[in-house]
């Protein structure tokens, strides 16, 4: 029985450190692009502007009523935004996901404050003068493999604390909603007939995950590519950025992986502990895992988990000193 379990053993460490391999040339190639396939498209007025079209019903025609005021956050694992933007009186805020996410209410909270601080700037809000504030519109785009509902609602009353046993609940005095659309080919149909260029996006990936059944990630993403010039699907797109396209694919595909590595290695734990207790030490950990795990250097591994590299060398310094006084 033991000699039966024994090569089923070296296939899967086998399997593992194949998978680490392509995580690691993947990394490397990425590192000089801080953007995705959905950020990069929708960058284009036209297309958000037709997106946006899509989601409310309307008709606008002319994208200079568009403003785009995306602001340039953490890439990586504290994860960037994707498009925020102003139209008439509405502060709009659209983000891909392409795994279920609980904290996107608290991010949209966090961010949408400083956009406000951004519209505002200087304006005296001492002022007898009531100020007013375009409107926040909070959507997010999943097309995860995960199962989901054509739509689903989160709130960041939902992240609130437990009151202490004795304590009456309080709802708070604030609350923010997240509108999420499944985008996977088989939902909200109605939204990808109206908007080419999502329905656009939703075919690559649907491609991409298709071709990987048989391809390597590179070969995937290209034959992707390929297929959606040849369909006529956003060709202009795809023609243009098909380089940058098939990296940023790479990357993100990668990204979802080392993710799933980090968690069964406890980073998840780390860097919430690290988070809460205002401590960079699961931070550190982590980017010590990462160096070791995926063979890169300090410098890329902090920029993954978005540490400075003083930072690192500092608590690193607290740690040993820590240990020193121990002994």
């Amino acid at each position: 029985m033991n000699q039966r379990k024994q090569p089923r053993k070296k296939t899967q460490s086998k399997k593992k450190k194949n998978n680490q391999r392509k995580a690691k040339q993947a990394i490397r190639p990425y590192i000089t692009y801080k953007d995705r396939v959905f950020r990069m498209l929708f960058k284009d007025k036209s297309r958000l502007l037709e997106l946006y079209n899509a989601l409310n019903d309307t008709d606008y025609t002319s994208h200079e009523n568009l403003e785009v005021n995306t602001l340039d956050n953490a890439i990586f694992i504290k994860m960037k935004n994707d498009v925020s933007f102003v139209i008439d009186s509405n502060l709009c805020l659209y983000e891909h996901q392409s795994t279920c996410c609980p904290n996107m209410p608290l991010r949209g909270f966090l961010y949408f404050a400083d956009l406000y601080k951004k519209i505002l700037g200087d304006v005296d809000l001492s002022s007898n003068r009531r100020i007013t504030i375009p409107i926040p519109h909070y959507v997010v785009f999943y097309n995860g493999k995960e199962r989901r509902e054509e739509k689903f609602i989160q709130r960041l009353s939902d992240s609130y604390e437990t009151p202490a046993k004795g304590i009456s609940a309080d709802k708070g005095c604030m609350e923010l909603t997240v509108q999420t659309l499944n985008i996977n080919l088989e939902h909200n149909k109605d939204l990808l007939d109206k908007s080419p260029s999502l329905y656009g996006y939703a075919y690559f990936v649907a491609a991409v995950r298709k071709n990987m059944e048989v391809m390597e990630l590179k070969e995937a993403a290209e034959s992707a590519v390929t297929e959606c010039i040849e369909k006529d699907i956003i060709k202009d797109f795809f023609l243009e950025q098909r380089s940058e396209v098939v990296a940023m694919s790479i990357y993100e595909y990668n990204e979802e992986y080392i993710r799933r590595e980090l968690h069964e290695d406890g980073y998840a734990e780390g860097y919430s502990e690290g988070e809460t207790q205002g401590r960079r030490k699961g931070l550190v950990e982590a980017v010590d895992r990462i160096m070791e795990k995926f063979d890169i250097d300090l410098s890329e591994a902090c920029e993954i988990v978005g540490l400075n590299e003083k930072d690192y060398m500092d608590e690193k310094q607290n740690i040993s000193m820590e240990y020193i006084e121990r002994l």
